[in-house]
C-alpha cells in the first residue's frame, strides 16, 4: 500500500503563496537596484551616438579620482586639457583608456568592451545575491544556478578585460 498524503490546508496554501510572493519581491528589488546602480555608467558607453569619444592619457591620481589630457576621437570635438575618471581598479597613471565624456560634465567613463563590461558589474553582483534567494526562498534552485552562473560570468569577463 503507499501511504496517503497529508492534505494541504488552504492556510498553507496561503502561506506558500504568501511566502512566494514575498521573496519573489525581494527577488526583483535585487535586480532592479542591480540594473539601476549600472544604468548610471553603463548608458554613457552604450548609447555612444552622439556622444564625445576618445582617449584619456592618465597623468596624476589623487584620493580615487584620476585626472589627465583628454583627445576626441569623433569629429567636431575639442581637446581638453583636464578631464577626471574615477580611480578604477585598472585605471593607472600612466596609461591611455579609450573613454566617454559624461554630458555637460569633465567626468569620462571608460568606453570599449572593458567599459562596458565594468559598467554592468553591480548588476552582476545583485544577479549573485538575487540567486541566493531564488535557491532558498522560492526554491527554483535550477533557475537559481542559472543566475548565479550568469552573474559569474559577468564578473569573470569584466575582471579578465579590464
Amino acid at each position: 500500500m503507499i501511504p496517503a498524503m497529508p492534505a494541504v490546508t488552504s492556510r498553507q496554501s496561503a502561506h506558500a503563496a504568501l511566502r512566494f510572493a514575498a521573496m519573489g519581491a525581494v527577488t526583483l528589488l535585487i535586480l532592479v537596484a542591480g540594473v539601476w546602480a549600472s544604468w548610471g555608467t553603463a548608458q554613457h558607453v552604450m548609447l555612444g551616438k552622439g556622444r564625445e569619444r576618445g582617449t584619456l592619457a592618465v597623468v596624476s591620481c589623487a584620493d580615487g579620482t584620476c585626472w589627465g589630457p583628454f583627445t576626441p576621437s569623433s569629429p567636431g570635438y575639442r581637446a581638453r586639457d583636464r578631464v577626471r575618471i574615477g580611480q578604477e581598479p585598472a585605471v593607472r597613471k600612466g596609461r591611455t583608456y579609450a573613454v566617454t565624456v559624461k554630458p555637460d560634465s569633465d567626468e569620462v567613463v571608460r568606453s570599449g568592451p572593458a567599459g562596458l563590461l565594468y559598467a554592468w558589474s553591480p548588476l552582476a553582483g545583485a544577479l549573485l545575491l538575487a540567486s541566493v534567494v531564488v535557491a532558498g526562498g522560492l526554491r527554483l534552485t535550477r533557475v537559481a544556478w542559472v543566475m548565479a552562473g550568469a552573474g559569474l560570468a559577468l564578473l569573470t569577463a569584466a575582471f579578465l578585460a579590464l
